[in-house]
């Protein structure tokens, strides 16, 4: 691995940056109800990226289906990734994670967040939640763990303990100047990140993004070479953070502070 840690200067960079990211989703968090279309969602998120004078992470970005065509990613229920924006509108019951990315003035921000639309079973809601809260946990975790393995075995616990899976597919990353950078940061526990751990040092800046199936972790990648929906059709949830550890704690920097 060929990990970039970062500067002060550097993480204040990616702190603007993520100010626009928590921005734009707050601003679709409002927008996501019965009857919008996830294409509306992403005409207002590249509305705001451009009106930030930002670049859009993931437009463009090369795939087996082609270049990505959307500003955001928006997953629908059993859609646990790489959801392309199109002219279907959203219903109640549905929950919708939307993932976007910016890069301003050379650096980048990266976030998720997955929106309940009206009401939904319980069931929905508990893995909705449970997915933030290991979000959450990571970062608690992080300012006290010195491997990322120590915090990645306590998000894989939690999330097994409320009887849902963890997707082990699509993994967080590194970022800075470029949206995926060394290392990998899994959510569970492997071979591979013991052998290899992640040390939790300052300069480090991560993507940190839970991905939790209510039903089993398998996945598939539908026709259309980009969204990926777990392979038995129940609902899956999806958070993220860019995170950077720093000489006084974790920072988080894309929560709008």
């Amino acid at each position: 691995m060929a990990i970039k840690l970062k500067s002060r200067r550097e993480i204040e960079l990616m702190r603007r940056a993520g100010a626009i990211v928590h921005e734009v989703l707050a601003r679709l968090g409002e927008m996501i109800a019965p009857g919008v279309t996830t294409a509306e969602l992403d005409a207002e998120a590249e509305r705001l990226t451009r009106e930030r004078h930002a670049d859009a992470l993931f437009k463009g970005v090369p795939g087996r289906g082609g270049p990505f065509p959307g500003t955001i990613c928006a997953s629908v229920n059993d859609e646990v990734v790489h959801g392309i924006p199109a002219e279907r509108a959203v219903r109640a019951g549905d929950i919708v994670s939307v993932d976007y990315g910016c890069r301003l003035n050379g650096y980048c921000g990266d976030a998720a967040a997955t929106f309940v639309v009206g009401e939904v079973p319980g069931e929905v809601r508990r893995l909705v939640a449970a997915t933030r809260r290991v979000l959450e946990m990571a970062v608690e975790l992080t300012a006290k763990a010195d491997g990322w393995s120590k915090v990645a075995g306590e998000m894989q616990r939690y999330v097994e303990g409320q009887g849902f899976s963890v997707i082990r597919e699509f993994v967080g990353h590194g970022i800075g100047k470029d949206m995926h950078e060394d290392p990998k940061v899994p959510n569970f526990v492997s071979r591979d990140l013991l052998a290899r751990d992640i040390a939790l040092e300052e300069g480090l800046v991560l993507a940190v993004e839970p991905m939790v199936a209510m039903g089993g972790a398998d996945v598939v990648m539908q026709d259309d070479g980009w969204t990926i929906v777990t392979r038995d059709g129940r609902p899956a949830a999806h958070f993220e953070h860019t995170l950077a550890v720093t000489d006084g704690g974790v920072r988080v920097l894309t929560n709008g502070s």
